[in-house]
Parts: C-alpha cells; structure tokens; sequence
C-alpha cells in the first residue's frame, strides 16, 4: 500500500529526507504521469505531501508495477540523479542494482552510491567497470556471488589488483566469475583462495594468465569447491592433479578444461580417479588427449554417472 502522510519514511529510512529528495518526486511524477487509468495512484503522491512505505509495495500486483515504474524513470536519469540515490533503503537498491545490471549502467562513477552492505549478488557481466569498481566493495562484506563474466570480447580493465580486493573485501564469496578477464593472474586467483573459503563456483576461463598456482592454491584453500572453469588457460598435468588431490577433491562435480593445450590423459585420468563425485567433465579441444581416456571413462565411471562430458578426437 502506497500511502501520502508526514513525517514517516519506508522502513529503513529514517524521516523524510528520502522521500523529499529529488529524484524520487522526479520519478513519482513521471511514473504516476505514465499510468493511464491510475489517476487515484498520481493523486496519492502528489509532490509536496509524498511519503512512501515502499516496504509494502509487494501486497499487490498494482504496487509493484508502481514501484518498477519509477526505477525504470530513475535509471534512465540516472546521471542526474545519482546523489540521491545513496538513501535508498537497501530492499529497493536491490532492484535498482538488478535493473541497472540488466542495462549496463553501473560505472566506476555512480557503483558506491548503488551499494549497500548487505548486498549479496552482483552481476555486472553488461557493466563497462575496471578495478576502480572493485576496490569500492569494501563495505559490501555479505557478498555472496559476483559475475564479472564478458560474453563478446576480452575485458582488459579486470587485472589481479582489483580481483585481490574483492577477495580482501569480501570474504564470504560462494561464486566468483572472470571468464575472459585476461588480466587476472595468479596472484588475484592466490587472493581469492586465501581468503574466501566457502568458494564453491570458479570461472577463470579464458584468463590466459591462470597457470598451475591458481588450481593448486584451490585446491588447497577451498574445501567446498565444486564447479571451475580453466579453459583456454595455461595450466598442465600437474595443475590439475594438485586440484582434485587437494580438500575439494570429494566435492568436485563439474570441471571445464577444454582448450587447455598442454593437458594430457593423465589429467583426465586424475579428474576421474579422485573425483568420485564428478558430472560434467569438458575437454574438448586438448589436442594432446588420446583415445585413452575414452577408455578410461568406461573403466572408471559407472553407467549414467556422467551427465555431459565433451572431447576432441585428433
């Protein structure tokens, strides 16, 4: 319920210093002004007696209609407006985070004001963002997944500083995503190892710099890892057996290595020998894999065990 009154703010917020702000009376008009058929709703907020309960703007469909029309309108005027965002309560900020993910508008610039401490997901795959992003999340210690995935091309403003950041920021990551960050190195893997030991989700592919101390320093450090990706990387035979012989060994259930040129059968043979656990296993693309790890498949994993697993014949 949306109600007009004085001198009470959402829950959250304290007085009404953010329901006064400008940027939400410029949104509350322009949403109420969009609505057509919903006259009752424009009347309630009319500028000078707005205050918001927002926190129970999910008791109805109308409400929440509401409430995503007006941060559609603030994230298209989000340059203007990007001071007053910072005293929004933080169940409304997760939905401005999520909606300027989905459009690619968090920056270096305006992601401290989005922020909140008690943020949990980020995903920031569509984000133009560098290191300068990172190092502002050294508040957000609740931190539990971010993406910083880039599905088209290499993102070069990534590197192992801002990656060791997060790690020293964020100590609670369960999900960590640099596919095609190539210039995060060991060192920002050796960072997130150290320090975020509840990591259950890796993606360092494509990241060319990864070698064998990443996957080692994994596999010593992160007991409840179970899905990692290091394709297209630098990592050999012994990357790999230090990875699945290390505390993770009995959680591993998905492991893509695919286009990883110096891997041999003795890697796969590794992934199957201490991984009882293993699903997806993916190694197309390894030039250097043989016939023999076929066979090995078939010794060593039982019927309909493997969900998907992926080679190249050569």
């Amino acid at each position: 319920m949306l109600r007009a009154g004085a001198g009470t703010g959402p829950a959250g917020a304290s007085g009404s210093s953010w329901t006064s702000s400008s940027a939400w009376k410029h949104v509350l008009w322009n949403g109420g002004r969009s609505m057509k058929g919903h006259m009752n709703v424009y009347h309630i907020w009319h500028v000078n007696t707005l205050q918001c309960r927002l926190q129970k703007c999910h008791a109805n469909s109308c409400s929440r209609f509401v409430v995503t029309l007006c941060l559609q309108c603030l994230t298209k005027n989000i340059s203007r407006y990007v001071a007053d965002i910072k005293p929004l309560p933080p169940n409304i900020k997760d939905k401005l985070i999520k909606l300027m993910s989905m459009q690619g508008r968090i920056t270096d610039s305006n992601i401290s004001e989005v922020l909140h401490p008690a943020v949990e997901t980020l995903d920031l795959r569509d984000c133009d963002i560098s290191d300068n992003a990172l190092l502002q999340l050294c508040n957000c210690k609740q931190l539990k997944k971010i993406n910083l995935n880039s599905c088209k091309e290499n993102r070069l403003a990534i590197t192992s500083e801002g990656v060791r950041a997060l790690a020293l920021s964020c100590p609670y990551l369960r999900e960590a995503s640099f596919k095609r960050c190539c210039n995060v190195s060991d060192n920002g893997v050796l960072a997130l190892a150290l320090n975020c030991h509840l990591l259950q989700i890796v993606n360092l592919g494509s990241c060319a710099g990864i070698t064998d101390a990443s996957l080692r320093a994994l596999g010593q450090n992160c007991r409840f890892l179970h899905s990692v990706d290091f394709s297209s990387t630098q990592v050999t035979d012994n990357g790999v057996i230090a990875l699945v012989s290390g505390m993770c060994s009995k959680n591993l259930k998905e492991i893509h290595m695919e286009r990883c040129v110096t891997l041999t059968d003795v890697a796969v043979e590794a992934v199957l020998t201490c991984c009882p656990e293993i699903y997806i296993l993916l190694f197309h693309g390894c030039p250097l894999i043989t016939d023999r790890s076929r066979e090995a498949l078939e010794q060593l994993v039982g019927p309909n065990k493997i969900k998907q697993v992926t080679w190249t014949v050569y």
